[in-house]
């Protein structure tokens, strides 16, 4: 209660920013009886708005377990029906007594300010004009840092409130006003209305239950790298080059168990990280963790392995709220996030992102070395990201080619190798799966690398020093939210969990990637790729044969475009069903 106030404070100012510079305005006019009583009303009006946002979640809350955000201007609208308008008659004959609360609040109101206001003189004299343009200005500066919620990089969002607590109870530090106003320029998601697939139906084409395993579970230590902007076009083992920009990580693959036709889930850091960690993507206009359903209750690597007694840590050498990366963290269940601030040392900073790759990956090593066994940890490596600095030791070594990237792909796979030539040394090594994966794909002039298919693919790797069952590249099928069921079943995790993707060990499932582009769905199956615009299957292409995708075969491959239409559909209709129902959790 004592952290909502923050939340609380900094609606109280949003909501009431023009009341307060109206108050406050330094011109006799203040001392106007019509100019008061425009104070008034504006009080009065603005506040009770936000006083009946809470007092509807009163009720309203035990059906969603989640504060009501701007999601529900849709049903105002009736652009997905008029269920309000039906229900709202009900609602008031069973919860009249919402409408009493609400009413003494607004009275409360009423009496409250008409006793403060006989207390307050707004009174004004030229003399006091430089005085009280010193308050204005003060008092707006002021009203400007409560609103941002402090002096970190961003307003607080309603993800913030993971940085105190898990996300069960989120609800509880932030407050409706807040979740309304933080959600009102961000679209839900509104279902198709051409198109529904019976739930009986649904559940055969796609499910998200996995079973627990029944053979004894392997407590091995579990190492998660999201290596920034690393595209499958960078790696030399997986483009057939002798000398690419990844020598190291071309020697790791060699041991390795390799997915050669790899896909990420999105093209930016905010969406990649929950969809390797949490297998949560984006298929929709908004970042996940910034969407409506930010603070929806979810599974992850962290929390489940966590159950099960493990440590688990997420270290990202970005400056400390950098997309809110930490407050993700703590929603996924991670105990502990270590970033710049923990690092504790700017002598490695880089002047834009954060610390260097080399320094912190060295920091986390030594870090996890005094840490209990089994954990769980995430690396997020931060170099290879634009404006592609280079510490000024390695200019000379470490030079672009053809594109700026190239020379950070190049520093930070060096930083790798040193970082594993650490981990080799350390007590914890050989008894650690490691997996790595780019969070998204880099810039590319390239005419494959820059289609629709292309720009998605990225290398997704499962290396466990000395095991000789993760060896091979393999040509599944796979993608992002693929690695947290993949880790599970590899441990023989015993328990049923959530997951949008499926194991790559499980051969019997058919494999799929889907990815999201300004309001096109595209699905990779079977060697074919298929674009939907939310209504409709709108271009089916053969890539291997095809891969400029330049032939439309949606009227020559019909049967595939059909079942493929189908497939589509179900996983979209599951997504967003699981997201607006805050049904992530088995």
């Amino acid at each position: 209660m004592l952290v909502s106030t923050r939340f609380d404070l900094s609606v109280i100012i949003l909501s009431n920013f023009l009341f307060i510079l109206l108050y406050i305005f330094p011109f006799p006019l203040r001392q106007k009886f019509w100019y008061r009583g425009i104070l008034k009303f504006l009080y009065l009006f603005v506040n009770s708005i936000a006083l009946l946002a809470n007092c509807v979640d009163l009720v309203y809350f035990q059906f969603t377990l989640k504060r009501t955000n701007a999601s529900v201007f849709n049903f105002f609208s009736g652009e997905i029906g008029n269920d309000l308008g039906n229900l709202l008659p009900v609602f008031l004959k069973d919860y009249w007594y919402v409408l009493v609360i609400w009413l003494g609040l607004i009275y409360g109101l009423f009496v409250w300010y008409r006793k403060i206001e006989r207390n307050i003189a707004l009174d004004w004299s030229l003399k006091q004009y430089g005085t009280q343009t010193l308050l204005f200005v003060a008092a707006a500066a002021f009203g400007t840092l409560i609103y941002r919620g402090g002096f970190q990089l961003k307003p607080i969002s309603i993800v913030s409130a993971g940085e105190y607590v898990s996300s069960k109870f989120i609800p509880l530090v932030i407050n409706t006003p807040f979740s309304i106003i933080k959600t009102y320029d961000v679209k839900a998601i509104e279902p198709s209305e051409s198109w529904h697939i019976e739930e009986a139906e649904l559940r055969g084409l796609y499910n998200t239950k996995h079973w627990g395993s029944r053979q004894k579970f392997r407590k091995l230590n579990v190492f998660v790298i999201a290596l920034e902007s690393f595209s499958k076009e960078y790696v030399g083992a997986l483009n057939g080059r002798s000398e690419g920009y990844t020598p190291f990580l071309d020697s790791l693959i060699s041991k390795s168990l390799t997915f050669s036709n790899a896909f990420s889930n999105g093209k930016t850091s905010i969406e990649g990280i929950p969809s390797i960690i949490a297998g949560i993507p984006t298929w929709m206009n908004e970042p996940y963790i910034t969407s409506p359903y930010g603070s929806n209750q979810i599974q992850s690597i962290a929390s489940l392995l966590k159950q099960k007694g493990y440590y688990t840590a997420f270290f990202h050498g970005g400056t400390n709220g950098t997309m809110g990366f930490d407050a993700f963290a703590n929603l996924a269940g991670y105990t502990d996030y270590f970033g710049r601030t923990e690092y504790n040392n700017d002598k490695d900073y880089d002047g834009n992102w954060g610390i260097w790759d080399e320094e912190f990956l060295q920091f986390t090593a030594n870090t996890l070395n005094k840490k209990k066994q089994p954990f769980h940890a995430t690396l997020f490596t931060l170099t290879s990201h634009h404006p592609y600095p280079i510490p000024e030791r390695y200019k000379e070594r470490f030079k672009g080619g053809s594109l700026p990237i190239e020379k950070g792909i190049r520093y930070t796979d060096y930083c790798l190798k040193r970082f594993f030539e650490t981990a080799k040394k350390m007590p914890w090594f050989k008894n650690t799966l490691f997996v790595l994966a780019a969070d998204h794909t880099g810039v590319s002039n390239d005419l494959f690398y820059t289609n629709n298919i292309g720009n998605y693919m990225i290398p997704i790797i499962y290396y466990m020093p000395g095991n000789n069952d993760l060896r091979g590249m393999d040509t599944t099928l796979t993608q992002q939210i693929d690695i947290l069921p993949s880790v599970l079943s590899y441990l023989h995790y015993p328990s049923s969990y959530f997951a949008f993707g499926n194991s790559v060990f499980d051969h019997t499932t058919p494999r799929f990637a889907l990815t999201y582009n300004y309001g096109i769905f595209q699905l990779v199956q079977n060697n074919y790729f298929l674009q939907f615009d939310g209504d409709g299957t709108t271009n089916l292409h053969h890539f291997p044969t095809d891969s400029l995708l330049s032939n439309n075969l949606i009227y020559k491959d019909t049967i595939v475009a059909k079942q493929m239409d189908k497939k589509i559909k179900a996983i979209i209709q599951t997504y967003q069903q699981s997201l607006i129902n805050n049904q992530m959790v088995y």
